[in-house]
């Protein structure tokens, strides 16, 4: 297994790259009704969430950590993206990293977005903040969930 190293920029990427293909899905030709275009954008939202699993997956010496990860209430900024400020306690006796994916949801539950969050060097027996953020806009009740988290 590769050993850590900073996922931030090219997790984005992904998610920015899947982001941009939805846009382009949901312009309707005559061949595509609402069904298949919502079917298109779902798979590329799980394909984006795909990336984001996998690369929680490389990370060397990798503990879930999904129960020591809180998330604040999400709030929508000028540029219509959703973020939320993501909180991880770190419990062991040594300074530890958190790599966390967070889900960003309407109100019946469907994925809008994905995100990975790093939560760097947090002192031991301490409690470490980021942001995590949409990379598209969102509009609705958007509600924001951890989907994973790996401590390493």
């Amino acid at each position: 297994m590769p050993a850590h190293r900073p996922r931030r920029r090219t997790t984005t990427i992904l998610l920015a790259a899947a982001a941009l293909a939805v846009p382009a899905l949901a312009s309707c030709s005559d061949d595509d009704t609402p069904s298949s275009v919502a079917s298109e954008a779902a798979s590329a939202y799980a394909s984006a969430t795909a990336e984001a699993n996998r690369q929680l997956d490389e990370i060397a010496g990798g503990i879930d950590a999904t129960d020591a990860v809180k998330l604040g209430d999400p709030t929508t900024d000028s540029d219509g993206r959703a973020s939320v400020e993501v909180t991880a306690d770190n419990t062991t006796d040594s300074t530890k990293s958190f790599a966390v994916q967070v889900n960003f949801k309407d109100e019946n539950g469907n994925l809008l977005d994905a995100a990975v969050v790093t939560v760097s060097d947090v002192a031991a027996n301490k409690s470490g903040k980021a942001t995590a953020r949409s990379t598209r806009d969102l509009s609705g009740d958007v509600r924001a969930e951890v989907e994973r988290a790996v401590r390493y």
